[in-house]
This record gives structure tokens, C-alpha cells and sequence, in this order.
């Protein structure tokens, strides 16, 4: 009885609620109504409203973890293209192969176990120490490669990784000889796509002490990353710093820089220079957490960087020599495949990697906090970070990345991820593929002659299988 009443006074109250509800939205003006909420939230969305008071709170530029959520490169409009007949698909048994070289012309090629590595994230500017260790460790266990970022050398990441590339920065903590001897492979880092070549830095408040003394700065003394590289006075002075590197060091000197259309002025001078690789990060690249705009309003979209990239490497004869490395924004195995179909020998992950690499602790933070607040240097969940845990969960991820990557090589008669290429890819939008040089899915196969009994001979000998071997 006592139950029935309380149902019919909630009932009655919520019945009054929303009559008055009602009748203030159907009566009143929209400069007093409550709808009009709606329709600023249709002209302005959630997102520049909340970014909007967030500008009015402090004064200064706003900084967002993890890139921009404007995502312009469309993988999901191309597929790839399996075969059953035609060609035949790879006989089950037959050994997958995933290995890349990164730097063939170097004179220490730097060789991987699969094309799959880890993006530049810094110890101090993004990332705490555990959080670097961690990526360190996963790299070594998934046998690719784990990248230093804008930071120093930090003997706790180097003696867990067994491939280290080292970024040659503009804060010029990684350019000393002791610290690039040490190297697998170096990275000549002139920008990002989340934040360009704009300058940053970090107050003297948000230094610790381990950090300032790996990055040898004075007590009181800002960290700062510059537009340029100290020793690049002019465009030319390029060509000294790769040639050193490179006569030096002899692992694979390579080019990192934000994904831009200036791409082929800035690959002419890079090919010139003699670089080992390219490193091409588009603007949906991650980081820390950088200025919205240059997240959201600079550089180009990942797939129509890469697409460009390889073309002109191709038209110069220099692709068999340098080497490409798409990223920005590539989260899972189909983004990688379609990557190394439009031309890339490798595939850098961040934001991804981290997401997989704090799997079930992101509780650690969450209600209270977002998950960033785990992994970042200066978050509030830093220490809380099971290293030991999170690297087996990130080496595990890509694990299932790559095993996912090799059952689709099956399906397109592949026996090698370097095999894939543009025949691979067919496109839903007919600009896409016009823009790709892959063909559209409207029509068919562009030079495609019609099976016939004198071709199917031939055929058969182009598609003998080879003989499985052992896992």
C-alpha cells in the first residue's frame, strides 16, 4: 500500500514537472526558453562551448591529451581485396612473414620482427618514468621498437628495449655523442602533426628533480622546445646535420616532421640530404596534450600524407632506399595493412598503445579522473602505474594486432606484409580512390583482362603454392 502511494506521488510529481517543462518550451520565447539550448548546441557543439569556458577560466591556450578528434583520413572507405580463384589464397601452414628494415642502405639497417612500433613519447614533457619503462619493456617483448621522444636518454628505458630510436630534438637533449652512440636508429624530430614546429616548454614548477637533472637544467631553469634545431640557421645547414649523423653513427638517420602541403618541397630536400627514412605524422597525430588548434586546424590528414609521400619517393627511384613510417591515428590491424598496402614499411602507434597498455588499471583513475592521469608525468595516478602489468598487456596487444594482420595476409595470397601494395585496395568513394591510385569499388579492376582457358594455364604456374613450413 505504502509502495502504490509513493509510486503515485513521484508519478504526480513528475507529471507536474514536466507539464511546466512543456508549456515554458511551447510558450516562451526562445531568449527565455530552455530549448534554446538545443539549438546553440546544434550551432555550437559541446566541445567548443566546454573548450570556450575553459579559455575564459585561464586566459592561455588550452592544451587536450591525445590529439585532435578531427578525423579526416578515411580508412574506413577502403577495403581489401581477398582472393579465392583468381589468385589462390596462401595455403594454411605456410609461415607469415612480418619482418621490416628500416634503414636498408644504412650501415646498421635497423631490423624488426613486425612493422608495428612505438611513437615518440617523452619522458617528462608526456610521460612519467613508469609509464616509459613500460613502453620499453613491450617493445622488447613484441620485438619491434620503442621511440625516446622529445627527452634525453634514460638508462632505466635503454636497458629495457632492445631497439631504441633516439630523437635528434629541438630542447637538444638527445644530440650529445654518448647519448646517440647508444642508439638502434636516430630521428631527427623538426615537428609533429599535433603540434607542428611551435614552440613549448615546461615551467620550472613542473620540474622534478630526476628530470632536471637528466635534462641538465639549472635549478629555477624552463625547459623549452624550440621552432628549430640550434644549428639550423638556413634550409642547407640540414644536409651538414644528416651527413654527420649518419658518417658517425652509421645506424638509419631518419626525418620526423609534421605531415604538411608543402610534403614534396619538404621530401626534396630530405632525399637530397641523404635521410635513411621518413617519418610522415599526420594531423591526427597524439600528444600530451598540445594547443587545440594546431591539433585540429594544421598540417594533413594521415592517409593523404602517406598516399603523397610514397608517390614522390617513387617517382624519384629513392623508394627502395628510404624508407617510410606512417603516422597518426592508426589504432587497429586494418589501419596497418592498409598503410603498408599504400606504401609504408612500418606503422607508429601512441595513443592506441597507451589505451592498451593501461587496459582494466585505467580504474585506477577513473571516476575521479580521467585515464591520462595514469601514464602522464605530471598525473595524479603516476606511481599508481604496475609497470610489469602494463607492459605484458601492451606486448600482448600487439600480438593480437599482428596475428590479426597475418590471418588477412592469408586471404589476399600473401606470404609477406611487405608484399601488400596499391592492387591490394579498392575504394567506396571514387575521389578517394582517384586521390589513392587504388581502384573504385563501382567498377571493375582497372586492366583487368577476363579469365580465359589460355590464361588459366598460366595462372596455374604463377599460383603453385609454396610448401608450408614450421611455425
Amino acid at each position: 500500500m505504502f509502495k502504490k502511494l509513493m509510486n503515485k506521488i513521484m508519478m504526480g510529481m513528475m507529471d507536474n514537472m514536466m507539464d511546466h517543462m512543456m508549456n515554458r518550451m511551447m510558450q516562451e520565447p526562445y531568449t527565455e526558453n530552455l530549448f534554446s539550448f538545443i539549438t546553440i548546441m546544434k550551432k555550437l557543439s559541446p566541445k567548443a562551448i566546454i573548450e570556450a569556458g575553459m579559455r575564459a577560466e585561464s586566459g592561455k591556450p588550452i592544451e587536450r591529451p591525445l590529439g585532435s578528434p578531427n578525423v579526416q583520413s578515411e580508412w574506413q572507405k577502403l577495403f581489401l581485396n581477398p582472393v579465392h580463384l583468381f589468385k589462390l589464397p596462401t595455403q594454411d601452414g605456410v609461415q607469415i612473414q612480418t619482418k621490416t628494415t628500416i634503414g636498408p642502405q644504412a650501415e646498421n639497417p635497423l631490423k624488426l620482427e613486425l612493422p608495428i612500433l612505438l611513437a615518440g613519447m617523452s619522458y617528462g614533457g608526456a610521460l612519467s618514468l613508469n609509464a616509459k619503462v613500460a613502453l620499453a619493456r613491450a617493445s622488447a617483448m613484441a620485438g619491434t621498437a620503442t621511440n625516446s621522444g622529445e627527452a634525453p636518454l634514460i638508462d632505466e628505458e635503454r636497458e629495457e628495449a632492445d631497439y631504441f630510436i633516439g630523437q635528434y630534438n629541438r630542447g637538444g637533449w638527445m644530440n650529445q655523442p654518448e647519448q646517440l652512440s647508444r642508439l638502434d636508429a636516430i630521428e631527427i624530430q623538426l615537428g609533429q602533426g599535433a603540434q607542428a614546429a611551435a614552440p613549448m616548454g615546461m615551467s620550472p614548477t613542473q620540474i622534478g628533480e630526476d628530470l632536471r637533472q637528466a635534462k641538465d637544467l639549472e635549478p629555477g631553469e624552463k625547459a623549452v622546445i624550440h621552432t628549430r634545431l640550434s644549428e639550423m640557421k638556413q634550409p642547407s645547414d640540414f644536409f651538414e646535420i644528416v651527413q654527420q649523423l649518419r658518417d658517425e653513427y652509421g645506424v638509419p638517420v631518419g626525418l620526423k616532421f609534421c605531415a604538411t602541403h608543402y610534403l614534396e618541397q619538404e621530401l626534396e630536400i630530405a632525399v637530397k640530404a641523404g635521410v635513411d627514412y621518413v617519418v610522415i605524422d599526420g594531423a591526427e597525430a597524439g600528444t600530451h596534450g598540445g594547443p587545440t588548434t594546431l591539433q585540429d586546424d594544421v598540417g594533413l590528414p594521415t592517409l593523404y600524407a602517406l598516399s603523397r609521400a610514397v608517390k614522390f619517393l617513387e617517382e624519384k627511384g629513392v623508394k627502395d632506399r628510404v624508407s617510410v613510417i606512417a603516422s597518426g591515428g592508426l589504432t587497429t590491424p586494418g589501419h596497418f595493412l592498409k598503410a603498408l598496402a599504400l606504401g609504408a614499411d612500418a606503422v607508429y602507434i601512441g595513443s592506441i598503445a597507451l589505451m592498451a597498455l593501461l587496459q582494466t588499471q585505467m580504474s585506477k583513475a577513473l571516476p575521479q579522473e580521467p585515464p591520462p592521469q595514469i601514464p602522464l608525468y605530471l598525473g595524479k595516478f603516476k606511481e599508481d602505474l604496475d609497470v610489469e602489468e602494463a607492459a605484458e598487456h601492451l606486448a600482448k596487444f600487439l600480438k593480437s594486432c599482428l596475428e590479426e594482420m597475418k590471418l588477412t595476409a592469408y586471404s589476399l595470397g600473401k606470404t609477406d606484409l611487405a608484399q601488400l601494395n596499391r592492387k591490394d585496395l579498392v575504394s567506396v568513394d571514387q575521389e578517394l580512390a582517384k586521390v589513392l591510385g587504388v581502384d573504385y569499388a563501382g567498377y571493375p579492376q582497372l586492366g583487368a583482362d577476363p579469365v580465359s582457358e589460355s590464361n588459366i594455364n598460366f595462372m596455374e604456374k604463377e599460383n603453385e603454392e609454396p610448401q608450408p613450413t614450421t611455425h
